[in-house]
């Protein structure tokens, strides 16, 4: 049993990251393990989390496991967990609840937990303690070991936890059963240094280190080949991309501009932190047709005094210094969006309406809005959390009025414009349209054929709501 040491999680040394590339294998007796089986997976969280869901099923299929949407069909469940906050936690619970009742009249079905609630030792200890019908559970820098996790698991017949507390390598060729044929998550880099208080993805995910250029460019060459339209480059912090280099001089600006170059449709990239936001990343974002004006710029906070607190290392001052700088460089056709935390420790009604006040000023085409949630071992934590819950639901009430606002008027700009769409699927609004994304991150339902599914067509805007636009085909 390997068991998550949140003071292991939280070291940082100086000791070299290793790219490692022989690492995933799956042994002859466990190549035919999943034969005749089903998996489900469940995910939560982030799109880190997506892709390494992607990942999972592929180790799954490698195995010979059939996938199934129907977690009660399933002869083997994980569900991929994330710890950002406590309603996410919550979730997971419940689902565990339902699948213990479902064990019962199934007892050969195997369950695991994966994801950052496995990196989290508290959640391990109550797992061990309260969830002993469970079969396994493994964490975010060992999802290659699975099979080899299995194999044990099906040794012993005990619980089976084997989950790495450590800073992190760079583990290459763990393939990945991608959720579209036409979009792509590549990851560029894993974990985060910049250890904001209120955050525990650096204790789960590890320290920030790089994929090495030469593979992040060959893995969009070869999504090139498959027929892929879009990639969006992964990352905790992907403006950090590069920092970690010790024998090149190679950053972020450097990347999109290689990836930008390989001809691919669309490039989009996801998570930037503000502080690691340079002007030659604007400028290279301006200087290519492809790199999608779609910037998500996390602000968490309008109040510069609860920037210091969450430990965010910029101002309100300059976060709108670098927003306009944005604006300014791509034009009106840019989208901005953010995450806005309310209710943290110690934020009065003044630091509040310097919030309200930044969101007037941004006019975000949309914002992921949140009432602070308290993770255990963080700094944060211990704060003296003064705010009361009523008080927090109403600021995030008052808060989403304006970003709401906003985002309508965003919307209501591109009626009668044409716009490239990327078509996806068919739209959950109704059967008969499709549905996909402008290059600026807009969802559009699209009265289309079938068979524009997978191609970037020019789509006329008809009518726009707080969260998606109607169009149709304009050839």
């Amino acid at each position: 049993m390997l068991k998550p040491n949140f003071k292991e999680a939280q070291k940082r040394t100086k000791e070299d990251i290793k790219v490692l590339r022989n690492e995933y294998v799956i042994s002859d007796e466990m190549k035919c393990f999943g034969e005749n089986k089903k998996y489900f997976i469940k995910t939560y969280g982030c799109q880190m989390n997506e892709h390494d869901s992607e990942m999972i099923s592929a180790i799954l299929e490698d195995m010979k496991y059939s996938k199934t949407n129907d977690y009660e069909d399933a002869d083997l469940i994980i569900l991929n967990t994330c710890a950002i906050r406590e309603n996410a936690h919550n979730k997971t619970f419940g689902m565990l609840g339902r699948i213990k009742h479902l064990k019962q009249t199934k007892p050969n079905l195997m369950v695991g937990l994966a994801g950052c609630m496995s990196q989290e030792e508290s959640v391990v200890d109550e797992i061990i303690d309260k969830y002993k019908w469970m079969d396994f559970v493994f964490g975010t820098h060992n999802i290659h070991k699975l099979p080899e996790i299995l194999k044990e698991h099906t040794k012993t017949n005990k619980l089976e936890v084997n989950v790495w507390s450590n800073e992190g390598n760079i583990i290459e060729g763990i393939p990945s059963k991608r959720d579209s044929k036409y979009k792509a998550w590549v990851n560029i880099m894993y974990g985060c240094d910049k250890f904001c208080t209120y955050c525990i993805v650096p204790y789960t995910r590890g320290k920030q280190r790089s994929r090495m250029p030469e593979d992040i460019i060959n893995e969009v060459k070869d999504l090139i080949n498959q027929g892929y339209k879009e990639v969006t480059l992964l990352g905790q912090n992907v403006n950090a991309y590069g920092k970690d280099f010790k024998d090149r001089d190679y950053k972020m600006e450097n990347l999109l501009e290689d990836v930008a170059k390989t001809g691919i449709d669309r490039v989009r990239f996801v998570t930037s932190h503000p502080w690691d936001f340079t002007d030659n990343m604007i400028d290279i974002i301006a200087r290519y047709d492809n790199i999608c004006n779609y910037i998500h710029l996390p602000v968490q906070s309008g109040s510069s005094r609860i920037l210091k607190l969450m430990g965010r290392r910029y101002t309100k001052e300059s976060y709108l210094k670098l927003y306009k700088k944005i604006r300014n460089k791509l034009g009106e056709n840019s989208s901005i969006t953010t995450d806005i935390i309310v209710g943290f420790p110690l934020e009065t009604k003044e630091d509040f309406e310097e919030t309200l006040s930044l969101a007037e000023e941004c006019k975000f085409d949309s914002a992921f809005t949140f009432i602070y949630s308290p993770r255990e071992g963080t700094p944060a934590s211990k704060m003296k959390d003064d705010v009361s819950l009523e008080e927090k639901e109403k600021r995030l009430y008052k808060l989403n009025e304006v970003i709401n606002k906003y985002a309508k008027e965003a919307n209501d700009k591109l009626v009668n414009k044409v716009t490239p769409v990327l078509l996806e699927n068919i739209s959950e609004k109704d059967p008969n349209m499709l549905a996909g994304y402008t290059d600026t991150m807009k969802l559009v339902n699209v009265k289309a054929d079938k068979k524009y599914i997978g191609k970037i067509v020019n789509v006329k805007i008809t009518d726009a709501k707080t969260w998606s636009l109607d169009g149709e085909i304009n050839e």
